[in-house]
């Protein structure tokens, strides 16, 4: 057997995400490309994808890359001879609820801000453009008439022959055994040829995982995680169909339900709510083109409701019935990327059942994320950094798996949360917030209280696109902070010990702010990347000469950590995650100076405690550590206590706070009050393609420090002015609600869409924030135009600002 025994890059997988990944890498102009596939390319879940071609996905990039797709499949056979079956049919998906019909709208909305044609569909329309559909029940529709279809089998022949072409070299039936080690990188791979005959050694710069359903287990071999979990999915085939010709693609999410037509007959496949987990004792090493077992049974109520909803289906002979194994993630976005534990092992797996639309806008990602070792533009949906280490525990993606096939075609309702694999992580509050009635939300695995329950109320979430069940509850916790006092649990907040006797430098290095401050002050700053783009959004605490901790979001914590391993190069710093290490309770309100006072006998005056600066504290009868800052805008303290006095200050603090009022709160008043405040959202209203400057937080950055990561791009923005501006949106109109990805119309033409949005209770209405292209433009003339927020299609009129709206001074947090 020939192969070399070194190359720049392996990539372990034949699928269509390898093929992909193969063909975008030596597009770029990459030698020694070696693709390994242990069987036959496509016969893992390629082989029996459905080959649905969707164009608008839940962001912008994550569309971008989706028509990518579709275009490229498009082109592949001229350049390659091998026919994709590509074609573009369009498609019409179907509402049988209110709910879904505005989610339908809403979706509809956001594909014109993201520029994919589409159109909204009464039920007469909806049968105008399928005329074989039973309108029993459908409450209208929308229509995307560049969505298509495809041959995935095909579609990975087609980019693996492009890959060769340009010099790749894809060997079947060769399975990579072990991988050699040094450090933080793999420096090859061991193989063994699938007859047993051959094996040997590829010294290699980089590995791809991109083994599908094994992915978890190549991971394990390259030392990183890669959580996915294999579940059956079934379709079936009808007979011929006498004189059915080409149609689009129907979607029927409330039946759980598609439709394809293909060669004359219907493809019926499913994502039921409740899915079965396969492969947990591992799969078989002779899996090769491999059908499940048929389970009619678990079929059945899908195949019923699709023959009233298709009555030529029950006219119809089945002539396959199918079931086949796909890999999904515990939170149903794919994986992609660097992975955190390694700086040479990349990741492009666990593709939830859209495998072949995310296939080519994935596969040209990575290559130019590898080509460049920064990533191209924002993929924070998607990045493998997301994903917390206990994730790839085996029985928690047993567990999450069973929901996560379903979540596809269940209602995207806003604040959803899943309700399988729960109460893994907790914060040393937990009980006591339950006790007082907490509604938990979970977020990286930890339980958060998302709101509070009332005496007599169900302390559940009812889900809806309108005010949710805890609107008035969460209004009231803001009223509390607003104009009283009210504390929240943030302990899942990431804490990240930075010491050593270069942390100084270190961090001056990585974050757009200066470091070089006295000890006990609070700075809050970015992580930048070359092009001025924010990587982590954080604030930095100086604890000593020689340490800081620094707070992350709890879902990036990985990532902000893994950030700066992979910048400390040979400075003399050790980097310590201790998030578990402390609970944080913020107390925030006009009235937390005075509840502070009544429990600890420091001195929280302006003089002594000023806003960015920590204290330790006594506070009951233990220690902390207080800490003035806010991300509500009000006067407020996190009081960082360790894990073992947590409880006693828990009670100390709720004991005293009877007599002023103090009200517990949740997570969804954080956020409707710092959208007041205009403070910005890591992830939604800023991420690594967000330009500092852009984004109005040129405050945090020091141009006068000496080099440090992304200077010369900021110093650059600055000079040239922002090309788009961070906008603040209040709606004129006080009954909407604003999510994020709602279009903003600027004096009639859509010009960017909301990157989040949440209700102002204090402002009366709901709120937004979005960037407004703006290059050569002033702040006068960005606010000299009319502005309206496309809400479910209609046009409702907004103030914008660029300074917050609440308290645009900050005299409330400094008071």
């Amino acid at each position: 057997m020939e192969l070399p025994d070194k190359a720049r890059v392996v990539i372990v997988g034949g699928g269509v995400i390898g093929c992909s990944v193969a063909y975008h890498l030596t597009k770029l102009g990459w030698k020694d490309v070696v693709l390994l596939e242990r069987k036959q390319l496509t016969s893992g879940t390629t082989w029996h994808a459905a080959g649905l071609i969707g164009q608008l996905r839940a962001t912008a990039n994550m569309t971008k890359l989706a028509r990518y797709s579709a275009e490229l499949y498009l082109g592949l056979e001229e350049e390659t001879g091998v026919a994709t079956g590509m074609r573009q049919g369009g498609s019409v998906s179907v509402a049988l609820t209110k709910e879904r019909l505005e989610e339908l709208y809403r979706s509809a909305a956001m594909a014109r801000a993201f520029g994919v044609p589409v159109e909204e569909l009464s039920p007469d329309e909806v049968k105008a453009r399928y005329e074989h559909i039973n309108l029993d029940g459908v409450t209208g529709g929308v229509w995307l008439p560049t969505d298509g279809q495809a041959d995935p089998a095909n579609i990975a022949l087609a980019l693996a022959k492009g890959a060769r072409q340009r010099g790749a070299l894809v060997k079947e039936r060769v399975k990579v055994t072990g991988m050699a080690r040094d450090g933080r990188r793999i420096t090859g791979v061991d193989w063994a040829s699938d007859d047993g005959e051959a094996q040997g050694h590829i010294a290699c710069d980089m590995v791809v995982n991109c083994a599908g359903m094994w992915g978890r287990e190549v991971g394990r071999m390259a030392g990183v995680n890669v959580p996915l979990h294999a579940c059956e999915h079934f379709y079936i085939v009808t007979e011929g169909i006498e004189g059915l010709g080409q149609m689009p693609v129907l979607r029927v999410p409330d039946e759980c339900a598609y439709y394809k037509e293909d060669a004359g007959k219907i493809l019926l496949g499913a994502f039921e709510p409740n899915a079965k987990p396969w492969g947990m004792n591992g799969i078989p090493d002779s899996f090769e083109f491999d059908q499940l077992p048929e389970d009619f049974d678990h079929f059945e109520p899908i195949l019923e409701a699709a023959c009233h909803r298709m009555p030529m289906l029950a006219e119809a002979g089945i002539h396959t019935f199918f079931n086949g194994p796909e890999s999904f993630t515990p939170d149903d976005a794919y994986h992609l990327g660097l992975a955190p534990e390694m700086d040479n092992v990349w990741v492009a797996a666990g593709f939830n059942s859209i495998g072949i639309q995310s296939a080519g806008g994935a596969g040209v990602t990575l290559a130019q994320w590898m080509e460049d070792g920064e990533k191209p533009y924002d993929v924070g949906d998607v990045d493998i950094s997301r994903m917390h280490p206990f994730q790839g525990n085996r029985h928690y993606l047993f567990e999450r798996s069973k929901e996560t096939l379903g979540l596809l075609y269940a209602d995207h309702f806003p604040y959803r949360q899943k309700a399988t694999a729960r109460e893994v992580r907790r914060s040393p509050f937990h009980a006591q917030l339950l006790e007082q009635g907490a509604v938990m939300g979970e977020a990286g695995g930890w339980e958060r209280a998302n709101w509070f329950a009332t005496d007599g109320q169900t302390p559940e979430y009812e889900y809806s696109w309108k005010r949710q069940n805890w609107f008035e509850n969460s209004a009231a916790e803001h009223k509390a902070v607003r104009e009283n006092v009210g504390m929240y649990d943030m302990s899942s907040f990431g804490k990240l010990r930075v010491e050593g006797p270069e942390a100084e430098a270190f961090l001056n290095h990585v974050c757009g702010a200066n470091m070089s401050v006295p000890v006990g002050k609070i700075v809050y700053t970015q992580f930048l990347n070359t092009r001025g783009g924010i990587e982590a959004d954080v604030t930095v605490t100086r604890l000593s000469e020689t340490a800081y901790l620094v707070v992350t979001p709890a879902m990036t914590r990985l990532a902000d950590e893994t950030r700066l391993r992979r910048h400390v190069g040979d400075r003399r710093v050790v980097i310590t995650d201790v998030t578990a290490g402390e609970g944080v309770l913020a107390v925030m309100g006009p009235k937390s100076r005075e509840l502070l006072k009544k429990v600890s006998p420091n001195d929280f005056s302006n003089a002594v405690n000023p806003f960015g600066t920590a204290q330790e504290i006594e506070i009951g009868m233990g220690l902390a550590r207080a800490h003035r800052v806010s991300y509500v805008g009000e006067l407020g303290w996190e009081i960082y206590v360790s894990a073992d006095m947590a409880g006693h200050v828990f009670e100390t603090l709720m004991e005293a706070g009877q007599d002023v009022g103090l009200k517990l709160c949740g997570m969804h008043m954080m956020d409707s009050c710092r959208i007041e405040k205009a403070f910005r959202h890591f992830g939604h209203d800023i991420t690594c393609e967000d330009n500092v400057i852009d984004a109005g937080l040129g405050f945090a950055v020091d141009l006068s420090k000496e080099d440090f990561i992304g200077k010369a791009a900021v110093a650059a923005r600055k000079e040239s002015g922002p090309e788009s501006r961070m906008v603040q949106f209040l709606l004129e109109d006080p009954e909407p609600l604003l999510f994020h990805n709602e279009p903003v119309i600027r004096d009639g033409e859509y010009v960017g869409y909301l990157s989040s949005g949440n209700y102002g209770h204090y402002l009366g209405a709901a709120v937004g924030m979005g960037y407004v292209p703006c290059k050569g433009e002033n702040a006068q003339d960005v606010l000299g135009s009319t502005y309206e927020i496309d809400v479910m299609g209609t046009k409702v009129k907004a103030k914008a600002s660029l300074k917050p709206m609440y308290d645009p001074k900050s005299d409330r947090v400094k008071a």
